[in-house]
C-alpha cells in the first residue's frame, strides 16, 4: 500500500477485497440501477452485508448513472455503504462526466454522514466496460479536486482487483498530485 498526502488528507491504493476494509467508515458499492445483489462488487458487498442491505436498498431504487445513495453497513465492518451507478461505457453519455459525478456524489454522501474515511472500487471498469486507465484518471482527478471541499472525509482508499490496476492508480495519483 502506498499513501500520498494532500493537505491533511490521504489517498491510498491497495489490492484487496472491498468488503474487508476494517478501518474504513464507508465503502462504495459499484451498484446496478435497482441497487440489488448481482455479480462483481455489488454481489460481494450484498453477500457480506447480509439481507438487511437489500431490504434497505429497495426503497432507494432506481438510481441513474452518476447518482449515489447511502445506507448502513449491516453485517459489514463499515458503518456505511455508498451505492453509485457508474456509466456503461459507450452507452451512458457523457460517460466521463457521469463517472466523475459518481465519485463526487459518493464523497459528498460520506461527508454528509460524518464519515472520516471511504474506500472505492474502480467504478464502471468491470462489467460496465470503462477502460481502466481513463477511469482511474477521472476518479483520481475528481477525488483530488473534491477532497478540499469536504468537512469529514480525510482518507480515501482505492481497493483494486490486481497489481496492474494498483500500479495505474498509483502512477496517475502521483502525477496528478505533482502537478
Amino acid at each position: 500500500m502506498t499513501t500520498r498526502i494532500i493537505p491533511a488528507r490521504s489517498i491510498e491504493c491497495i489490492v484487496g477485497d472491498i468488503t474487508r476494509q476494517l478501518d474504513m467508515d464507508a465503502i462504495v458499492n459499484a451498484a446496478n440501477a435497482q441497487l440489488r445483489p448481482g455479480g462483481g462488487v455489488a454481489g460481494a458487498i450484498h453477500r457480506a452485508a447480509g439481507p438487511g442491505l437489500d431490504q434497505e436498498c429497495r426503497p432507494l431504487a432506481p438510481i441513474a448513472p452518476g447518482q449515489a445513495v447511502i445506507t448502513g453497513g449491516h453485517d459489514l465492518p463499515n458503518r456505511h455503504v455508498v451505492h453509485c451507478l457508474g456509466p456503461v461505457f459507450g452507452r451512458d453519455e457523457p460517460g466521463e462526466e457521469l463517472l466523475a459525478a459518481c465519485y463526487r456524489n459518493a464523497l459528498q454522501q460520506a461527508d454528509d454522514a460524518g464519515a472520516g474515511s471511504i474506500a472505492f472500487p474502480a467504478i464502471a471498469t468491470g462489467a460496465f466496460g470503462f477502460p481502466l486507465e481513463p477511469a482511474a484518471r477521472i476518479a483520481l482527478r475528481t477525488v483530488i479536486d473534491t477532497l478540499p471541499e469536504l468537512q469529514s472525509v480525510q482518507r480515501v482508499r482505492f481497493v483494486l482487483r490486481d497489481p496492474e490496476a494498483m500500479e495505474i492508480h498509483q502512477r496517475l495519483r502521483d502525477a496528478l498530485l505533482a502537478g
